[in-house]
């Protein structure tokens, strides 16, 4: 370690103002240098970059302006008292991303394995602080061991200072982390806390209790990254929102989402212009959505018509995937896309896809993002073990984030519409400003050839020919209550349109509704189910 970061009391060198500012000099090159060309090549060798090459690629260039540099700890015990270098182990500042404002801080693995000690905990807390106050996103590159346990309590009650300016900061400032390395134990909570979570695949992890705790309670033996790797988080726990293989891709990423949300929850995303014409016709959906409702097809490629330029952002893309949820634009206006995916599962919802939609909608009415919903949806996928998993709990989510959410809501039916899924996906009676629908759609109670066993069981049951019957009773139910236009004539559908008119009738209605203005009731919060 380089001995300007050590305990040695600084000398002032010549007794003059240029005397002091060369020595000021010297001190702020050591700092950025850190602890050496060892430790730095020990963290290439991981395939990891250093906390200043990160915050490089995150920011517009020569933008950084860094809060708390000579910072040092003043804990004493273990050796500590000798090792004071300058950070403690966590850069923090702000700059610009597309020249907007943006904080961010982050861990320093070369110094004390990024650990959190109370002086390091501090500046944390002072840049969150800063954030808030400012009104701007805050982006956490996350490469810590945990709590620094030379420091104790003092390090863990740092811990606590940090979850609580999350909730604080919580629908108030974009809030992104980014774990480009291990993030063990307590310090796991603030990435769940915050609105994204993005992850490397082979150098970060995240675990409340790591590998050898688990084997020695549990006898289970695994790796790291099979218990909190990136496609772990990414497919299987939901934890994480975007997995890549490497950092400057990662990072791109964090700096292309951050272009698509506002700087706080007072603001409206950033408009973009676009060549795409508004009014473009989408021929190709009448042949990408096939009539027969029991036949399956790509979600995305409708999406990828509607948007502009076919460009969109996937949130939670490998986790729950019979739901799609995705950032894009529509004519140049920054739209939150639900919408359900008839390739997994026939599109049904299910407890996972319930909870993913259900914080996308939070996070969209959060930060004054208009949503659209595609919807396809057959129902909600019975079985004991979604029964019993709470599919009851976790289907209320989605009702009541849609119910809540005052941001302009714009539903679309494109076939199947059945019973209460399709009321939870954004129907009108819920709150929908506009709905439109396809002369494609299916709106009914459920599906008709359950229904005709329903009503028609005794007819069925008695017939001399009883297939020939129930055919005749579904094209019977069918033809009475199911027909496109059925749900148009009562109200339910303001309009049925041509899909190839779609991406004209949303940015007609986006239009329309930027000025919108809805009031919640007066209350602390509401209770939401858990």
């Amino acid at each position: 370690m380089s001995t300007i970061t050590e305990l040695a009391p600084v000398a002032l060198g010549a007794d003059d103002i240029r005397g002091r500012v060369a020595r000021l000099h010297g001190i702020r090159a050591a700092a950025e240098a850190g602890p050496g060309e060892q430790a730095t090549a020990a963290q290439h060798a991981k395939g990891k970059l250093t906390a200043r090459e990160r915050i490089e690629l995150l920011l517009d260039p020569g933008t950084f302006q860094e809060v708390g540099q000579l910072r040092r700890h003043r804990a004493t015990g273990f050796g500590l008292e000798a090792k004071k270098p300058y950070t403690d182990g966590v850069i923090t500042g702000w700059g610009t991303v597309e020249g907007r404002t943006v904080f961010v801080y982050a861990h320093d693995f070369r110094i004390f394995g990024g650990a959190l000690g109370e002086a390091h905990a501090q500046k944390i807390h002072k840049i969150m602080d800063m954030a808030i106050a400012a009104g701007s996103p805050l982006v956490s590159l996350n490469d810590g061991a945990g709590a620094r346990i030379q420091e104790g309590v003092s390090a863990l009650a740092g811990y606590g200072g940090i979850f609580q300016r999350n909730t604080r900061a919580s629908g108030v400032i974009p809030q992104i982390s980014v774990m480009l390395g291990p993030c063990a134990g307590g310090a796991a909570y603030s990435p769940a806390l915050t609105d994204f979570v993005f992850m490397v695949r082979g150098t970060s992890q995240m675990f409340i209790t790591g590998p050898d705790v688990v084997q020695a309670v549990t006898g289970e033996q695994i790796s790291q990254n099979g218990l909190g790797g990136a496609d772990v988080h990414a497919e299987v726990s939901g934890v994480a929102h975007f997995a890549y293989d490497d950092e400057r891709t990662c990072l791109e990423e964090v700096r292309y989402l951050l272009s698509m949300l506002p700087q706080n929850n007072r603001e409206n995303p950033p408009h973009a212009a676009t060549a795409d014409p508004a009014e473009r016709r989408c021929e190709a959906l009448l042949d990408l959505v096939p009539l027969d409702g029991n036949r399956p097809y790509d979600m995305a490629k409708v999406v990828e018509e509607l948007v502009d330029d076919g460009e969109y952002l996937e949130v939670h893309e490998r986790w729950a995937r019979n739901i799609l949820c995705a950032l894009a634009r529509i004519d140049g206006q920054v739209v939150g896309i639900v919408a359900n995916q008839p390739q997994v599962l026939a599109g049904v919802l299910d407890i996972e896809a319930s909870e993913k939609a259900a914080r996308f909608v939070q996070v969209c009415d959060a930060f004054n993002i208009p949503i659209v919903t595609l919807l396809d949806v057959p129902g909600f996928l019975p079985g004991v073990d979604q029964e019993h998993g709470g599919i009851i709990r976790h289907g209320a989510k989605l009702l009541y984030a849609y119910c809540n959410a005052t941001v302009p809501r714009i539903s679309l039916i494109l076939r199947k519409a059945y019973g209460g899924a399709y009321i939870v996906m954004d129907s009108q009676s819920i709150g929908a400003d506009l709905t439109y629908a396809w002369p494609t759609n299916e709106i009914a109670v459920m599906g008709a050839e359950g229904a005709a066993n329903v009503i028609f069981r005794r007819e069925i049951n008695g017939a001399d020919d009883p297939e020939a019957m129930r055919a005749q009773k579904i094209q019977e139910y069918k033809s009475e209550l199911m027909h496109p236009y059925y749900a148009a004539e009562r109200g339910l559908v303001d309009d049925v349109i041509d899909p190839a008119e779609t991406r004209s009738a949303l940015a007609a209605a986006l239009a329309m509704l930027q000025t919108k203005h809805a009031d919640l009731p007066s209350r602390k919060h509401g209770n939401p189910p858990m």
